[in-house]
Formats: structure tokens, C-alpha cells, sequence
């Protein structure tokens, strides 16, 4: 592809109706600083896919395609149910893209945005759901490092029981590549401030505990209808993230429980090792009050946790990884 034509160059409709590799684009879904996403159809199995097209840059430099081409690998061979499926990753005319399935619905941020902060049990619902797709993903030794309501599609559900489909997209596989390329240098990070963890800012290792981070944030924001950090110039943000204890969330929801306060103290630790060990440990514990609560300890105006039936079993799947 002649390299003023490529994804990045031109209007949104530049490639509209044009084909890429066996898929035809059809609309722009979504743009950022190193990917644009389109809706296409697959003309090989006449199906609509999201293909997003990688920045034509990163397909010159050979250590990037490399490990591009070994993560999507990983990337697509995670079956679960709340993980948006990787159909096909490749390169075609100079240019890097992946074809994933076309999730129908709005994602988070659209909805915290139009609907405000979330009634706590569908906060929970959502949060469980991606903490299950982001535990798979860690089993599999992927590290999403970038957990944000934009990232986390929500689709419609099975029933009433169950109203909404989680799906998590956006894996870090391109943002990992990205920090051991060349494409960030020393003192930058990959990530969005609001939800970045602090290890990420100070370029120490990172694993599946930043996740946690990222995932505490997005649930807070959830609830109180912010992320746990606000500052009025991104330098003073990072530092608030490594630095700053975050505001109690009862102080923005006076009517949730009061020991909410201390797991989103726990799961938003500066240090990995004061954090829960998984994503589904942190939500277990916001779904569990301590024993030595009190009952005024869970207000009646929100769900009640402790005598919440499970799940049937052939909705087991929307919670957790089929064997």
C-alpha cells in the first residue's frame, strides 16, 4: 500500500470501500495514535469483522513484527467468553492489521458517560466479567496493561438475569511491542492516565498486578462516577497515582458500604505486592462484606451480596473460562 494512503493518511473515509488483505472496510469504528479500527466484511466467509490497522511505521521496524506476530498468536488462541476473539493477525502491502470479531453494542465509557455512575450490582456484573477475561489472559502469560472503559465493550446479554455481555479488546500485545521497540523511550510509559498503575509510570517491571490496578479504577469510576484520581495537568496526575492515597469512595457514594473503602485501598496499593493476587480476587472481595461487619454495614438500597444465588449452570460460562 503506496504509503499516502495508508491508514493514518487522509480523512476517515479514505479507505472506505477499498480491501485489505480478504476483508472490505466498510466504516471507521474507532482511531488512536497507533491504530485506526474499521468495521469490514470477511469476503472469504461473507461475515462483518473489526479490523484494525496498525500504524504504517510499526510494520518497518522488524523487531516489533516479530513479536507482533508471536503475541497475536497468543492473543488468538484464548477462548473465553468475554474476550473479544482474534479471527486472523497478518501483514499485507506494508501494512500490519488484525481481524477480530464485530462486537454490536456501546462500551463503557459511552455508557458511564450517558448514564452516570452505575447501580453497584451492575457495576459488579460488569467487573466480574472482565476480571475473568483479564485472569485468562494472565494465564497465558499476557499482560493487558491498558484496563479502560473504552477497552470493555458491552454488549446485550442472554436474559434478564444476566442483561449485559462483557467483552475485553485492546489487549496489550501492540503496547508491549511498542516499549521494547523503540517506539517509547526512557521515562515514558504505554497506558491512559487515569488508569495507569504506578510501576507502569515508573518504567519498573509490570505484571498481571497492574491489571488489578487498571481494573480497580475502572470499577471505582463505575461507582462514583470518576476515576479514583483527578488533577488539573497530567504530571501532577502520575504523581497522585504514585504518590497519593486514593479518596474513600463512600466520601463520592455515601450509600455503598463503608468497607468498599478498604478494598479499593487494597487494590489500588502502590506496590504490586500489597494489591489482591488476581482480578476475580478483587471483585470477590468487593462482593463479600469482612465477618466482622456490621449489619448497617450493607444498606438495603443496594444489592445484597451475602444471599446473592449463584449463577445457573448454564450461565457459567458468562463468569468464568470453559474448560
Amino acid at each position: 500500500m503506496p504509503g499516502d494512503t495508508g491508514p493514518f493518511a487522509g480523512g476517515p473515509s479514505e479507505l472506505i470501500g477499498r480491501q485489505i488483505a480478504s476483508y472490505r472496510i466498510e466504516s471507521e469504528v474507532g482511531r488512536g495514535g497507533m491504530a485506526v479500527v474499521y468495521r469490514a466484511r470477511d469476503l472469504r466467509l461473507d461475515r462483518t469483522v473489526a479490523l484494525k490497522l496498525l500504524a504504517p511505521e510499526l510494520a518497518r521496524n522488524d523487531t516489533f513484527r516479530q513479536r507482533f506476530t508471536h503475541e497475536s498468536r497468543v492473543a488468538a488462541a484464548i477462548d473465553h467468553p468475554h474476550i473479544v476473539p482474534v479471527f486472523e493477525a497478518g501483514e499485507t502491502e506494508g501494512v500490519l492489521y488484525i481481524a477480530m470479531r464485530y462486537v454490536s453494542g456501546s462500551d463503557l465509557r459511552r455508557l458511564l458517560d450517558r448514564r452516570g455512575p452505575l447501580p453497584l450490582r451492575t457495576a459488579l456484573r460488569i467487573a466480574a466479567q472482565v476480571a475473568s477475561a483479564l485472569d485468562a489472559a494472565h494465564e497465558h502469560g499476557l499482560v493487558h496493561r491498558d484496563v479502560k472503559p473504552g477497552n470493555i465493550l458491552v454488549a446485550r446479554g442472554t436474559d434478564s438475569d444476566h442483561p449485559e455481555h462483557v467483552y475485553l479488546t485492546d489487549f496489550g500485545l501492540t503496547k508491549k511491542s511498542l516499549s521494547l521497540t523503540g517506539f517509547t523511550t526512557v521515562g515514558q510509559f504505554v497506558g491512559t492516565l487515569d488508569y495507569v498503575a504506578p510501576e507502569q509510570i515508573s518504567g519498573r517491571p509490570v505484571d498481571s498486578r497492574c491489571d488489578v490496578y487498571g481494573l480497580a479504577c475502572v470499577v471505582y469510576e463505575s461507582l462514583a462516577g470518576r476515576p479514583p484520581f483527578r488533577r488539573d495537568d497530567d504530571m501532577a496526575l502520575l504523581w497522585a497515582h504514585q504518590y497519593d492515597e486514593p479518596p474513600p469512595l463512600s466520601a463520592s457514594r455515601p450509600g455503598l458500604a463503608p468497607y468498599l473503602d478498604a478494598v479499593f485501598a487494597k487494590a489500588l496499593a502502590k506496590t504490586p505486592d500489597d494489591r489482591y493476587d488476581s482480578c476475580l480476587a478483587f471483585v470477590a472481595a468487593l462482593r463479600t462484606p469482612p465477618s466482622d461487619a456490621p449489619d448497617n454495614d450493607h444498606p438495603p438500597t443496594e444489592v445484597d451480596l451475602r444471599v446473592a444465588k449463584p449463577p445457573p449452570r448454564w450461565a457459567a460460562p458468562v463468569f468464568r473460562e470453559q474448560g
